[in-house]
């Protein structure tokens, strides 16, 4: 049975490599349609994890991977899961959904992606369709992945013949209820339309709709097209707060007003920076491969700037409103509410929260943080543990000043306001919540 019908009847055997954010729900879609799937990570706790029937990530449910876990296909269980990469010798299906960090310098590292594809290429049997999901700079797939499988086992393999490449950004997002992998649009590419076709076929056993692109750069540009647009209007709309701030402007309801225009204007929210995995690494990804190209991207350097100075202001902010009280920042007692990038998950990577807190400490606060998700927190070098609901509730007065840096929607601003001395609010979350 050659590749295509194994896809069509959903009896091609999938390996994922990389179980996060994205490699995880990707999995449970595909085992969930039918196919068997195993999933790749060295982390031996999500492993376990995964085992044993737990959920690791919010979106996910614990019953989900325990129901596919145990539940049999044609060879054996739909979802598995495990740290070694000769599991892929026998796949059909490689899909890779491996990070891409920045360096110090804000360098891409692609060590994860070369680590991957070195792991396959020394186990890729003929006729094996690989995707790459990672978010990377417009080339890589064609320029690096492509040369380490063609020369796979020392052997001359020819793309679009011997196996298949293709691109396809992820596009998910932790605690969006409306949107799943199932309804949100796809976007594909292939090395060779023979490539492409595949792909298609492929996505299309676990997505409504699929949007092909005519290369693999094209699909890799979108990812960082979308971010970037993302990353420059919240930049954008963190400098239009600065200015009304200096205008003693309500900054909330100017964009109220200006979003029931029915055209031209899409409302963006300041905050205390911005965070993520994607958001605040992505532009850079891009700024870097034009840099090769000594093209400056000046948009992109501007927004980071002024997305970065942002947790620098609301630290100023807090100290004028402390001082006005007749207090210093050193030595006062601070509570920062959140300090997950967004609200309703756990993820702290690139949070603000975690910058904001370590500037106050830095300048001799007595720091506290709670986080219904994150309950322990790395802050230069030392493990910081959220305080407990009952002190919430019950030891608020007990603080000089609140901090919102995330509006978690479990939180009861009615009562954090009325129990508060001060209150720092970065995300508009008293206002939103009518109180």
């Amino acid at each position: 049975m050659d590749l295509k019908q194994k896809l069509l009847n959903k009896q091609a055997k999938i390996s994922i490599i990389g179980l996060g954010y994205v490699g995880l729900p990707l999995a449970i879609a595909l085992a969930k349609s039918g196919f068997e799937v195993c999933g790749i990570d060295t982390s031996k706790s999500k492993i376990q994890s995964i085992q044993s029937g737990k959920s690791y990530i919010e979106d996910i449910k614990s019953k989900d991977i325990a129901t596919l876990t145990s539940s049999q296909g044609i060879k054996g269980p739909l979802l598995k899961a495990t740290t070694k990469y000769s599991s892929i010798k026998n796949s059909d299906v490689i899909i890779i959904c491996v990070p891409t960090p920045l360096s110090k310098s804000k360098d891409p590292d692609i060590s994860y992606i070369l680590n991957s594809i070195n792991s396959i290429s020394s186990e890729l049997k003929l006729n094996t369709l690989l995707v790459l999901e990672s978010t990377t700079y417009p080339g890589t797939t064609e320029e690096l992945v492509l040369p380490i499988l063609e020369k796979s086992k020392g052997r001359n393999l020819k793309v679009g013949n011997d196996f298949y490449l293709g691109y396809s950004p992820e596009r998910i997002d932790p605690a969006r209820s409306n949107q799943s992998i199932r309804n949100t649009p796809k976007v594909i590419a292939g090395i060779t339309e023979e490539c492409l076709d595949l792909v298609k076929i492929f996505y299309e056993s676990i997505v409504d709709k699929v949007v092909p692109v005519s290369n693999t750069k094209a699909a890799e540009m979108v990812k960082l097209l979308e971010n970037t647009f993302r990353a420059t209007n919240v930049a954008l709309v963190n400098e239009i707060y600065l200015i009304c701030d200096k205008l003693n402007i309500d900054v909330w309801e100017v964009i109220e007003a200006a979003k029931t225009k029915p055209f031209g204007f899409m409302p963006f929210y300041p905050g205390p920076g911005i965070g993520g995995h994607c958001i605040p690494v992505d532009p850079h990804l891009l700024e870097w491969k034009l840099k090769t190209l000594n093209y400056k991207a000046r948009f992109i350097q501007l927004s980071a700037e002024i997305n970065e100075s942002m947790p620098e202001h609301w630290i100023e902010k807090t100290q004028d409103l402390l001082n006005q009280n007749n207090k210093p920042i050193k030595n006062s007692k601070i509570l920062v509410l959140g300090v997950a990038y967004k609200p309703d998950v756990s993820d702290t990577r690139e949070s603000p929260s975690l910058c904001i807190i370590e500037k106050l400490i830095s300048k001799g606060a007595e720091l506290d943080y709670h986080d219904p998700l994150a309950k322990v927190i790395t802050v230069d070098g030392k493990n910081l543990i959220s305080i407990s609901n009952s002190i919430l509730e019950n030891g608020l007065q007990s603080y000089d000043c609140v901090i919102i840096a995330t509006d978690h929607s479990s939180y009861d601003w009615k009562e954090i306001q009325k129990k508060s001395n001060l209150i720092i609010d970065t995300r508009n979350a008293l206002k939103n919540n009518k109180i």
